[in-house]
């Protein structure tokens, strides 16, 4: 997932595949019910947008669901039981036993990460798209027609598109990649280059929910699930395991726990929380936490 550079900065890898689930009769990949599966770890803040955007759109019944272990081993991400690890879903398409498996089936040269998200095409036997920004697109509207429904809930309306980017652009490089700039800082310089950005950007988060109940156009969109997984993650985690420490959520930006617990509240938002999974995700980063220390401390309740 990530890379540190020779001045100590955190440097994050593009995804590979980037293909999209088209309504047009002659694309590659067409939207069709129980063709797509999907990947994930609940620990990892870019897969859980994907799942959540799942739930939002109703999509559960179209799109399969596997849930791989939180501990990143040797061999990458593996599935388990949910006897062995609460939580997990094994891989019942492919009956793979580590996540490279699929990367290899989809590309027997591919070089690069193996990363969750992945949604792959059961119908090709390929890997659709790996870019969490990207699959959440895809979920908004790719579906509709399956699920007319839920044809209204549209997290991206044309409206408010260029909002949406704006914001997204400036939270995902000060608090979506910020906390993880400051966890994989391998000098004091870039630690604090990026310490006092993330805490403005959280400043300014503050800001826009003391006026507004969400982020954009006072409805909720792309970009508050995009920034929420990372809220969740912040007190529980990120506060201690990547030294973001000069503020808490809970004590410190009560507009943002105002908005984090309504998103929380949203039907289906909580079963995709697995506060287990989350902390125990990030006892695999030896570096930061060489002895696999598991915090105690879930994070402020959202179900106030």
């Amino acid at each position: 997932m990530t890379t540190t550079a020779k001045d100590g900065e955190l440097q994050r890898k593009p995804s590979s595949f980037r293909h999209t689930i088209s309504k047009d009769p002659d694309a590659k990949f067409t939207p069709e019910k129980d063709r797509y599966h999907l990947y994930i770890a609940w620990s990892c803040p870019w897969a859980h947008r994907t799942v959540i955007m799942r739930a939002l759109k109703g999509l559960e019944d179209i799109i399969g669901l596997s849930v791989v272990d939180p501990f990143l081993g040797e061999k990458g991400w593996k599935f388990s039981t949910s006897k062995e690890t609460p939580g997990c879903i094994p891989d019942t398409v492919n009956n793979a036993q580590y996540i490279s498996e699929l990367y290899y089936k989809a590309n027997p040269d591919y070089d690069g990460r193996f990363t969750v998200p992945v949604l792959w095409d059961k119908k090709l036997q390929t890997i659709v798209n790996n870019e969490s920004s990207e699959i959440i697109r895809i979920f908004n509207d790719a579906f509709d027609d399956l699920v007319p429904e839920i044809r209204d809930k549209n997290f991206y309306p044309k409206h408010l598109a260029n909002e949406i980017d704006k914001i997204n652009d400036w939270i995902y490089d000060k608090i979506n990649t910020g906390a993880y700039k400051c966890g994989f800082a391998t000098t004091q310089e870039a630690y604090d280059n990026h310490v006092g950005s993330l805490f403005k950007a959280l400043d300014d988060v503050e800001a826009i929910l003391s006026e507004n109940e969400f982020l954009v156009g006072n409805t909720l969109t792309e970009a508050d699930i995009r920034l929420w997984v990372d809220v969740v993650r912040f007190d529980p985690v990120y506060h201690t395991h990547y030294k973001t420490n000069l503020k808490t959520i809970k004590h410190d930006y009560p507009n943002i726990l105002r908005w984090a617990r309504k998103i929380y509240k949203l039907p289906k938002v909580s079963d995709t929380v697995n506060m287990t999974h989350i902390k125990s995700g990030y006892k695999i980063q030896k570096k930061i936490n060489p002895y696999g220390i598991i915090p105690v401390y879930d994070g402020p309740d959202l179900n106030l």
